[in-house]
C-alpha cells in the first residue's frame, strides 16, 4: 500500500497530465475551428496554458478561487487554459458540496454562452461549443461527486471502525476489571473464611494440655502456615482489587492534560485551557483518564473540522459533585458547508466512555456560531 506522500505526488501528476491532455485537445480545436486573426497569439496561449496546469497544484487550498480564476484566464487568453478549467471543475466537485459546484459551473457555463457569441464563426458552432460544454461539464461534475461520496463514506467506515475498536477495548477493560473484581470477592469470602477457620481450630489444638507433643507441633506448623497463607491471600487479593496493576501500559491521566495541549498548540492549533480546578491530581485517576480521552477526541474532531480555528477547553468540578470537561471551537466555513465524512460517528467512543462511568454527553451548536462538547462524568467525594 502507497505512502500518504506518494499518493499524494500522485494525484498531483495525474491532475496536472489530465489537464495538460484537456487543454492541448481544446487548443488544437481552437485552431482548427478559428481563423489566426481571431485567437491570441500561440506562445501566449500555450504559456498561459501551462501556467493554469501548474495551478492545479494548488487546488487542495483554494479549488473554488482557482476554477473561477481558470474561467476567466480561458475565456479571455488561452484555449489551453479553458481546457484546463474543466479539470478544475471537477476538482470543486470532489473537494466542496453540490451547491458550491453548481455555483462555479454555473459561472463557467454563462461565461461560455455570453462570450461564444462574439467568437463562434457561425450558429453552429455555437450551437456545438455550447453542448460540447455542457456535456463536458455534467461528465466532470458527476464523476467528482461520485468520488467525493465514495471518500466520504470510506472515511465514515474508517472513522466507525476507529470507534468500534475502541469501544471494545473499552468494554473488554472494564469487563476484566470487573472479573478481578469478582475473584477477589470470592477469594476472600471463601478461602480466607476457611483458612482463618483452619488456624483457629489448630491453635486451640496447640495450646491443648493433654496433647502429645507431636500433635502439638504438628498443630503448630499448621497454625503458621494458615497465617502465611492468610497473608498470601491478602497480597493477591490486593493486586486483583487494584485497577492498575497492569503497569506495562501506563494510562494518562487528567494531570497530563496540559501538556496534550501543549503538543495541539506546537501543531498550530490554537488551544485555550481554562483549569477552573487548581491542582489536576486531586482528580481521581479513572475519571480523570476518561476525561483526558475526551479532551483528545475534541482536539482531534477539532483540527478535522475546523482547522486552525480557536479551541477552549474548561476543566470544572469539585469532589462530590461532577467533572465537568467543555471544548468550544467557532463553526468555520468548512464546518457548515463542506462538512468531512464521519461527523456524528467520532462521538460514538465519546458516548460509550462517559456511559461507562454514569456521566452525560452533550454536544451541538450554539447560538453564538460555536460547537460544543460537554462532558460531565461523577467525582466521588
Amino acid at each position: 500500500m502507497l505512502d500518504p506522500r506518494t499518493r499524494r505526488w500522485g494525484a498531483d501528476v495525474a491532475y496536472v497530465g489530465a489537464g495538460a491532455v484537456l487543454g492541448v485537445l481544446f487548443l488544437l480545436g481552437s485552431m482548427a475551428d478559428e481563423p489566426a486573426s481571431s485567437r491570441p497569439p500561440l506562445a501566449l496561449d500555450l504559456g498561459v496554458g501551462v501556467a493554469a496546469c501548474l495551478a492545479l497544484l494548488l487546488r487542495r487550498r483554494r479549488p473554488v478561487a482557482l476554477a473561477l480564476t481558470l474561467d476567466l484566464a480561458g475565456m479571455l487568453m488561452s484555449s489551453m487554459a479553458f481546457g484546463v478549467t474543466f479539470i478544475a471543475l471537477y476538482n470543486v466537485a470532489v473537494r466542496r458540496s453540490w451547491r458550491v459546484t453548481a455555483a462555479v459551473a454555473a459561472v463557467q457555463f454563462s461565461l461560455v454562452v455570453v462570450l461564444s457569441l462574439f467568437d463562434s464563426p457561425s450558429t453552429r458552432t455555437y450551437v456545438e461549443t455550447v453542448l460540447v460544454v455542457g456535456l463536458l461539464n455534467a461528465v466532470l461534475i458527476t464523476s467528482g461527486m461520485l468520488v467525493r461520496a465514495q471518500r466520504r463514506l470510506v472515511q465514515s467506515l474508517r472513522e466507525r471502525a476507529r470507534q468500534a475498536e475502541e469501544g471494545q477495548r473499552l468494554r473488554v477493560e472494564e469487563a476484566r476489571h470487573l472479573e478481578r473484581e469478582r475473584l477477589a470477592r470470592e477469594m476472600h469470602d471463601v478461602l480466607a473464611h476457611r483458612i482463618s477457620l483452619l488456624a483457629m481450630h489448630a491453635g486451640a489444638l496447640e495450646f491443648r494440655k493433654d496433647a502429645p507433643a507431636e500433635q502439638v507441633r504438628a498443630a503448630g506448623v499448621i497454625r503458621q502456615c494458615a497465617h502465611e497463607a492468610m497473608e498470601d491471600l491478602r497480597e493477591v487479593i490486593g493486586m486483583l482489587r487494584d485497577s492498575g496493576a497492569d503497569e506495562r501500559r501506563p494510562q494518562p491521566t487528567l494531570t497530563d492534560l496540559p501538556t496534550l495541549i501543549e503538543e495541539s498548540r506546537r501543531a498550530d492549533a490554537p488551544v485555550t485551557f481554562d483549569n477552573q480546578i487548581g491542582d489536576l491530581a486531586t482528580v481521581p485517576v479513572r475519571i480523570g483518564r476518561h476525561a483526558y480521552r475526551i479532551v483528545q477526541e475534541a482536539l482531534t474532531n477539532a483540527r478535522k473540522h475546523a482547522p486552525r480555528a480557536g479551541v477552549r477547553v474548561i476543566v470544572d468540578g469539585a469532589p462530590g459533585a461532577e467533572l465537568t470537561v467543555e471544548v468550544r471551537n467557532p463553526l468555520t466555513p468548512a464546518t457548515t458547508t463542506d462538512r468531512l465524512p464521519g461527523a456524528g460517528a467520532g462521538l460514538i467512543g465519546l458516548r460509550e466512555r462517559v456511559g461507562l462511568v454514569g456521566g452525560r454527553l452533550e454536544h451541538g451548536r450554539t447560538g453564538g456560531g460555536e460547537f460544543r462538547l460537554q462532558a460531565r462524568l461523577p467525582w466521588p467525594a
